[in-house]
């Protein structure tokens, strides 16, 4: 059984998230989603804020908001470096709709280059973060 599973670790600055065996990760790749899943060939690419899935041995599934990052894939070892991460069920909704409408609102201002890209990268983390909250009412039903 251990052939079948792949080691998993979600680690940000303020510590690590996740840290056990997985069938199965899926994570928002730069360039799209991967599924990741044991005996996955090596890779090593930059991560943008979405949604980490972790399907463990026992069935259940973890849901992890990163808002980018590095991802590491070795064929026994996944390794998610994220720059934030936070457990879907601690997201603050209020503090991502608040984040959402003030990336919205620099957006309207035109400013320079450089703050309309921060505000960009603002309103992608906070949309993800909804999108995440929505998809675990969903699962709620």
């Amino acid at each position: 059984m251990a052939e079948s599973l792949i080691n998993v670790d979600v680690v940000s600055a303020e510590g690590e998230i996740f840290s056990g065996p997985a069938k199965m990760v899926f994570v928002p790749a730069s360039e799209g989603d991967i599924g990741i899943a044991p005996r996955h060939a090596p890779l090593l690419t930059l991560l943008k804020a979405g949604e980490v899935r972790i399907q463990t041995p026992e069935g259940a599934e973890h849901l992890i908001f990163v808002g980018g990052g590095v991802l590491e894939i070795q064929p026994k070892k996944v390794t998610v470096l994220a720059d934030t991460a936070l457990r879907a069920k601690d997201i603050d909704e209020a503090a991502a709709l608040a984040a959402k409408q003030r990336a919205e609102e620099a957006l309207k201002d035109k400013v320079d280059a450089i703050s309309q890209a921060e505000a960009l990268a603002e309103l992608t983390r906070a949309a993800a973060q909804l999108k995440l909250i929505e998809k675990l009412r969903k699962l709620k039903g």
